[in-house]
């Protein structure tokens, strides 16, 4: 959370001490994943340089907060219960030349817009979960890269090697990760500091336009719901004759996929007058669906965790397997401990997840439910392009609110690969991007995102679903 009080810290860990029904496994510590088997790991040439960095990791500053990282919990088990919204996006992986201050202020302002956007139209709480800071590994389908008659290993992100196709460049070198923490520390600091200068005062949402806002389809209604918060932001301040000094910044936090586990075990520490270990190089780390085996390395190093933890689910897994994950990761059934992260696909969502979310129900397992309606309906195009269909993206998050509202549950929150960016990457949306357009701006070394506009969109459609499930309650 990008917000550092004294009176909170104090309060939130005389709230939390109590809680011993909720302890770490005894048989637990944060190096015992390496007992199990750890997949889309690199494999470091020299052991001895990569324990030296771990060594050096665990002496720098830590990321993040324990009273931040608990903050977050309680606002999750918040969102468990309707109470609150989540909303999470950024870049599909990071690069260490992203950590620019226009790249990073443009992707505070698209979350920072969305987050209105839901605010306005759901009258919830927004949780800000920002996908940077930190997402610098990426797993990948193989281990190596062919071309011609050289292989080498795969680019696994700038934690890990480079993407130039050399054997320099691709040699795992650990002490990207140590210049990866210290990005990570810089856009962290950077996202502090607009915070707490007022980047985020909903008195003046006008700061959050990025310079092509005004030639997107959406500016009007954005514009005119701009202008709603403003009035009655106004309005308040004028009844209660106070100026409402809450409206001038906003919690934000950091998430990112834990994947590279020996830079994750050396920010991994137990800090004065709270229990338990903290992850803390971010608020809230993800166990990603390649890597997210019972009895495999990342469930095992999450299960000891204080932070709150996220899986994302595919359509391979069964609700047996699920209700497994739930019980290994939250055995004491802890509010906003535990999210799914849904990630079916346009095609296979109504197949799949109908019994993963009653197995969840039956069971009576506390869970935050999050669509990502992003990595299951990646495709390629005839020019050569990896792309999503904006009408998929769509048609996933639709029929994701439509089975948890027909079963009773909740979707409490949106997972999003976007950037700030007027990029040409995921077709259709406002604009109605083509194939040709994807050539114009296409710049994701990775995964394909959405741009502003289609971000802003995917925000409005949420609120245009919500109001359609709450009429019949409300006739």
């Amino acid at each position: 959370m990008i917000k550092n009080r004294v009176a909170e810290a104090i309060a939130m860990s005389a709230t939390e001490r109590p809680l011993q029904s909720v302890s770490v496994p005894s048989d637990w510590a944060p190096g015992t994943w390496r007992a199990r088997t750890a997949l889309q790991q690199p494999t470091y040439p020299d052991a001895v340089a990569l324990a030296g960095v771990q060594d050096e990791l665990s002496q720098l500053p830590p990321l993040v907060t324990s009273w931040e990282i608990l903050a977050l919990k309680k606002q999750i088990a918040e969102a468990q219960e309707g109470k609150r919204f989540v909303l999470q996006g950024g870049d599909c992986a990071e690069s260490f030349t992203d950590c620019e201050s226009g790249l990073i202020s443009n992707r505070l302002k698209v979350l920072l817009q969305m987050s209105l956007v839901l605010v306005h139209g759901l009258r919830l709480p927004v949780v800000r979960v920002g996908r940077f800071a930190g997402q610098y590994a990426k797993p990948r389908s193989t281990d190596t890269e062919t071309k011609g008659d050289v292989t080498l290993p795969s680019y696994r992100g700038d934690f890990i090697n480079q993407p130039d196709f050399t054997v320099e460049a691709r040699t795992p070198d650990p002490r990207r990760m140590v210049k990866g923490h210290a990005r990570s520390a810089m856009t962290m600091n950077f996202v502090r500091a607009l915070i707490d200068g007022g980047f985020a005062d909903l008195h003046h949402p006008e700061y959050w336009d990025l310079d092509w806002v005004g030639h997107s389809p959406l500016s009007e209604d954005y514009r005119r719901m701009v202008a709603a918060v403003g009035d009655a932001v106004k309005f308040m301040e004028t009844i209660s004759g106070e100026f409402l000094h809450n409206l001038n910044r906003a919690d934000f936090y950091t998430s990112h996929e834990a994947l590279l586990l020996p830079y994750e075990e050396a920010l991994t520490r137990q800090v004065p007058r709270q229990w338990g270990w903290f992850n803390l190089s971010t608020h809230f780390p993800w166990i990603g669906m390649r890597t997210a085996e019972l009895d495999g390395a990342h469930v095992e190093y999450f299960r000891g965790l204080r932070n709150p933890v996220a899986v994302k689910v595919g359509p391979s897994v069964t609700p047996e397997q699920l209700l497994k994950l739930a019980d290994t990761l939250n055995p004491d059934n802890e509010p906003g401990r535990l999210t799914f992260i849904q990630r079916m696909g346009a095609g296979k969502v109504e197949e799949k997840l109908p019994a993963l979310v009653q197995a969840v129900q039956r069971e009576g397992k506390r869970v935050l439910w999050i669509c990502d309606p992003m990595h299951g309906n990646t495709e390629s195009t005839s020019n050569g392009f990896k792309t999503r269909r904006f009408d998929n993206i769509r048609s996933e998050l639709d029929r994701s609110f439509d089975i948890h509202a027909a079963l009773g549950s909740r979707l409490g929150g949106v997972h999003l690969e976007l950037t700030g960016e007027n990029v040409t990457e995921c077709l259709g949306g406002a604009r109605e991007l083509t194939e040709t357009d994807l050539e114009r701006a296409y710049r994701s070394t990775v995964d394909p995102r959405l741009n502003y506009e289609q971000s802003l969109e995917i925000a409005m459609l949420i609120v245009r679903k919500q109001g359609q499930l709450a009429k019949p309650a409300q006739a």
